[in-house]
This record gives structure tokens, sequence and C-alpha cells, in this order.
């Protein structure tokens, strides 16, 4: 599994952003690195790659893992896209994809109507290329071909939906990846809140890649950059008593748990700040671009 891009939207540093640690990456003033926007790509062989989310930073993030490009012509290994939701920043890098021969979508009904009927963009890209859809139903145990498979479970939440209606089940999905040897991950770029139905979809697992967006519920707040918190956005802050930091580091340290969709504004990514301090503390990592696991 490669980790391409393990910033929120906008990116590290975001453009038009000066907070502390935009700044910081900037200028060089504290240890920050820069990073683009969320999404993995995961193989059973390093020869088919299955792509999860495609940001709008797809075409650098292939350019960097040369696993990923093209072979012979235009003959590429990238099988399918997987999507958790139909968030700008996981979605606007299928538009980029639009030369290939055709694409494999794999997301829920939600998803799919959102991108096809609310914002246009499926239908735009099928303008380009044939798209084929998998239905992503939570629940339901799916091979995606010989030694990977995913089980797709619900994250609820109550953020506005900009395209569609806000009560469509499976606006937001997590996914729990599965090799021939029973070993899992899962891959939650965005949770609202651990609810005891998401805490036992990701029970177990070997690896967790977590929704980090957000230090503090008011950060953005604090920072006069927004009016609405983390949680108000979707996102479960990792400080304070009911932040993710203290609610997934309590299971056994055999899972390693590891944040991304990291926001431009959040401390953890100046490498000496208290906040990264903290999460290295209790065996929790900090994604970046380039990570590479081997589950």
């Amino acid at each position: 599994m490669r980790v391409l891009g393990s910033a929120a939207g906008g990116g590290f540093p975001q453009w038009n952003c000066t907070c502390p640690p935009c700044d910081a990456v900037r200028t060089g003033s504290r240890p920050a690195r820069p990073r683009t926007q969320s999404s993995i790509a995961v193989s059973p062989d390093h020869r088919r790659w299955f792509l999860f989310n495609a940001s709008p930073d797809v075409h650098a993030q292939i350019e960097r893992s040369p696993a990923l490009g093209p072979s012979a012509g235009r003959a590429v290994p990238l099988e399918a896209v997987l999507l958790t939701d139909a968030e700008l920043d996981h979605t606007l890098g299928l538009l980029l994809l639009r030369e290939g021969r055709g694409l494999r979508l794999h997301c829920t009904e939600a998803v799919y109507e959102a991108l096809r009927d609310g914002n246009s963009l499926l239908r735009t890209l099928e303008a380009y290329c044939p798209v084929t859809w998998h239905p992503v139903v939570p629940g339901d145990d799916v091979a995606l071909c010989d030694g990977l498979s995913y089980r797709a479970f619900d994250v609820p939440t109550t953020k506005r939906a900009r395209f569609g209606p806000d009560d469509a089940p499976g606006r937001v999905v997590g996914y729990r990846l599965s090799g021939e040897d029973g070993r899992s991950v899962v891959y939650l770029p965005g949770v609202q809140e651990l609810t005891p139905g998401v805490l036992e979809a990701v029970d177990g697992c070997d690896c967790l890649l977590v929704d980090g967006t957000c230090w503090s519920d008011d950060e953005l707040i604090r920072l006069g950059l927004a009016a609405r918190t983390s949680r108000d956005m979707g996102h479960v802050p990792i400080g304070g008593p009911d932040g993710s930091l203290v609610r997934l580091s309590s299971p056994p340290a055999a899972r390693r748990t590891i944040y991304l969709h990291v926001n431009n504004t959040n401390p953890i990514l100046i490498e000496d700040s208290p906040e990264r301090r903290a999460v290295e503390s209790r065996g929790m990592e900090v994604a970046v671009d380039g990570m590479e696991l081997r589950i």
C-alpha cells in the first residue's frame, strides 16, 4: 500500500493560507513537509493496483510512483478506483484519468448519484471514456482480484450534502481491505464521530489509516479562517477528551494507526510540535506522501 497523498482538501501548504503550519513549511522555520491531497493505492502483488479516492493531485502522485505508471504505450496497472464519498478533493482526479481506455468505479449509490446527477462530474467524464460502475453495498464482501477483497462500512454524517439529499444512506463509507492471509487494513479518511458501529468496523484490523483533519474541534474558528467546527465539516478532531487520539490509542499496540487527510491548519504537521509529540507518544503515526506499507 502506498500513501499517494496525506493532506486534506487544498493540500499542504494550501495556496491561499498563511496559518502557522503553512507559513512554517513555506519558510522552513519549523520542520514540516509538503503534502498532496489524500489518496492511497493498494496492490496484492505489485502488478495490479487499486486507487482509493482520486485527488486533484493524481497526475503528480502517479508520476512519483513508478509502479503505477505506464509500462508499454498507454497500458497502466490501475484496475479500478474506489471512492469513500463524493467530496471534490476525493473525486476531481477522476477527470484527469479521462485519457484511459475506460474506468472501473466502485462507490455507493449515493456517491454515484451525487457525481452523476448532482455535480455532473461523471457525465463529463463519460463524454471522454466509458465508466463502469460497481455499486458498493456496506456490509458486502467484494473480491477485487485474487488476493484482495474489501468490505465497505457506513460512516454516519450530518454534514450538509452539496449535491444530493442529506439523508441518503452511504454518503460516506470506509473500507476494510483483506488479503488471502486474513490480515486487514482499514481506510477511513473521513469520519465525523467514532460511533459504536465505526469502532466495530475497525476492530481487529492490522493497520488503520484514519481521519486526522483537525487537532481541535474549533481549530479553524480560533485561527479566524472559518465559522464551522471540525465536526461540522464531518471530521472528528484528534485532541480533546472525546477525540480520536484517546479513543483509538487504547487497543493493543499490534495495530498500526496512522493519521492522514490532515488539514493544513493542523499542528501535527509541524514535526517538533507538542501535538505531534502527543500523537507519537501513544504509538501512533502521521502519514507522509510516498509512505509505503506492507500489511
